[in-house]
């Protein structure tokens, strides 16, 4: 991917663990690659198909001026998310903070932070079966829109399955949908269980009926095992509720354990 750079921005700011860091404030040197598609701008000449660096520098220079924190570490995450949320054609942006004037009492030239801050893909599951049912989805998918961090990009049509598990229920009404998300995945996870809180879901019966049910099926090509999160989702590979709305948006994205796509996977069901 392209990149746009800005390297050593001079700020005289507040930040620092010693309170006479935050009051008298010191040098602080910013650099910041941004990574985004520049091939338009390259063809138009219009700065408004690209990232414009000024506004960038500016950016950096307000907000860490307007801003005191203890850590580099906080000052680093805070710059990167808020360019991330503020540029969208921005996927992931790369923060050094050098603070040359550090009260360390040795000779060193500088001491920095740097991070690499981005846009993660991800793929999840909806489905609902109480109630109504298409309001169910697009109220979770509104919410899913509503935080600041989430982006609902692609959505599946709705399709109507029958419900496994062997409980005597309503037919369920599913969809995928691809997001693009600042989340880790465990902050995913407690998005869409407070989404799945908001919208009275009750879990009273395993594979029972549910007004709304949220899962996290891929996460860009990640592999995870927690006790309360598997990435990619144990069962995805064997539920057609599941594979058939994905593949309407999907159908070429990789399984990362068992290395088929998702319509290889669906194809094995058929």
């Amino acid at each position: 991917m392209d990149q746009i750079c800005i390297k050593r921005l001079e700020v005289f700011a507040r930040h620092g663990v010693l309170s006479e860091e935050n009051a008298l404030g010191q040098k602080f040197l910013i650099s910041a690659t941004l990574y985004c598609d520049t091939d338009k701008a390259g063809r138009t000449d219009a700065i408004s198909d690209s990232v414009n660096y000024a506004e960038v520098a500016k950016l950096l220079q307000r907000e860490t001026e307007g801003h005191v924190f203890h850590l580099l570490e906080r000052l680093a995450w805070f710059l990167a998310r808020r360019i991330l949320l503020t540029y969208r054609m921005v996927w992931k942006v790369e923060l050094e903070i050098e603070k040359p004037w550090a009260p360390v009492l040795l000779p060193l030239e500088t001491v920095s932070v740097k991070i690499s801050r981005g846009w993660n893909l991800a793929y999840l599951s909806i489905g609902s079966n109480l109630g109504n049912k298409e309001e169910n989805l697009k109220q979770a998918i509104q919410m899913l829109n509503e935080d600041e961090e989430t982006e609902v990009t692609k959505q599946s049509s709705f399709l109507v399955t029958e419900p496994v598990g062997g409980i005597e229920q309503d037919d369920f009404l599913n969809a995928a949908l691809e997001i693009k998300t600042l989340r880790s995945p465990q902050g995913l996870l407690e998005l869409i269980a407070s989404i799945e809180k908001m919208l009275k879901r009750e879990r009273l019966v395993h594979w029972g009926p549910r007004t709304i049910d949220l899962d996290i099926i891929f996460y860009n090509d990640e592999i995870i095992q927690a006790e309360n999160l598997v990435i990619p989702h144990i069962e995805m590979a064997n539920r057609m509720f599941v594979l058939e709305p994905l593949c309407e948006i999907a159908p070429y994205v990789m399984h990362p354990v068992f290395h088929k796509t998702v319509m290889e996977l669906k194809n094995c069901q058929q």
